[in-house]
């Protein structure tokens, strides 16, 4: 019986080869040759590698956030919310690996670092068109950010379509009016090109939900879901503020940016700011 139980598992694993040859294998599948050759560093310093890793695994991590939230935004305009919930939970498990990637970051000290910060040139994360589409995405609008992309068409139209585009708090907004709660016309049919401003109306709105978790359960999921992104992004943000002062201080950015100077202002800005308002007003 032994003899041919290890006959049939000769020929399982000879037949696991003969499909691997013949059909697509795992690197295959993953473009693992493009993705791991695709870290070129500038310099001969070892941790230049750490440097580009770091930031590649983050947009890779951005490019799953956009491919949710633009699936969860569908979800809420089609009126679909509990579709939209595991899409949003698990941008929020997302935030939590990008959060993360700072620790590793954090690792660098500036002595090392400055041995090859001049091999970045104008190179900056300020530039990072997808974390631009991930905070048009959420509802923050800046038309500076456009100019950046002026002599890259394809990202520059890009980020025009997400600037133009209905945020996921702009379709969240509409659920709210469209459950039969008042939200004042002029927030409803406003440019979506302009970030939303916190109104009254739509705070009262919230403040109905929250004060009616049983009749709204699923507008009250959708808001909680909402302020988890925020928080997340905010951890995210704060955490990028304080290694880069941990690694270069107060120096400006290698992009030209304000460097920890712009990082701390960022920290003031809402995506959802009645979500937070009313948390005050909560009786």
């Amino acid at each position: 019986m032994k003899s041919v139980n290890r006959h049939q598992a000769f020929e399982n694993e000879t037949e696991i080869e003969t499909d691997f040859k013949e059909k697509m294998t795992y690197t295959d599948y993953l473009s693992l040759d493009t993705l791991l050759s695709s870290q070129h560093r500038l310099s001969n310093h070892h941790d230049e590698m750490l440097f580009i890793i770091v930031h590649h695994v983050s947009e890779l991590w951005m490019k799953l956030i956009l491919h949710e939230v633009h699936a969860a935004r569908e979800n809420i305009r089609t009126n679909q919310l509990g579709a939209s919930f595991k899409k949003l939970a698990r941008v929020a498990q997302i935030q939590e690996q990008l959060k993360s990637v700072w620790d590793v970051l954090s690792t660098l000290t500036p002595s090392e670092y400055m041995e090859f910060r001049d091999k970045l040139g104008n190179a900056s994360g300020f530039q990072s068109y997808q974390n631009r589409l991930i905070e048009f995405a959420f509802g923050y609008k800046t038309e500076y950010v456009l100019k950046i992309y002026e002599n890259d068409p394809e990202r520059h139209s890009a980020l025009i379509e997400a600037y133009e585009a209905a945020s996921l708090y702009d379709v969240s907004i509409q659920a709210l009016a469209g459950s039969g709660i008042p939200v004042d016309k002029e927030v409803l049919n406003r440019d979506m090109r302009i970030t939303h401003q916190s109104n009254e109306s739509v705070k009262q709105a919230w403040m109905i939900v929250y004060q009616n978790v049983n009749q709204y359960w699923e507008l009250y999921e959708l808001a909680e879901k909402l302020v988890d992104i925020e928080d997340l992004f905010q951890q995210w943000r704060f955490r990028h503020m304080k290694t880069v002062e941990r690694i270069i201080g107060f120096k400006k950015g290698t992009g030209g940016s304000g460097g920890v100077s712009y990082l701390k202002k960022v920290l003031d800005q809402y995506f959802f700011p009645e979500l937070w308002e009313l948390r005050t007003e909560l009786s």
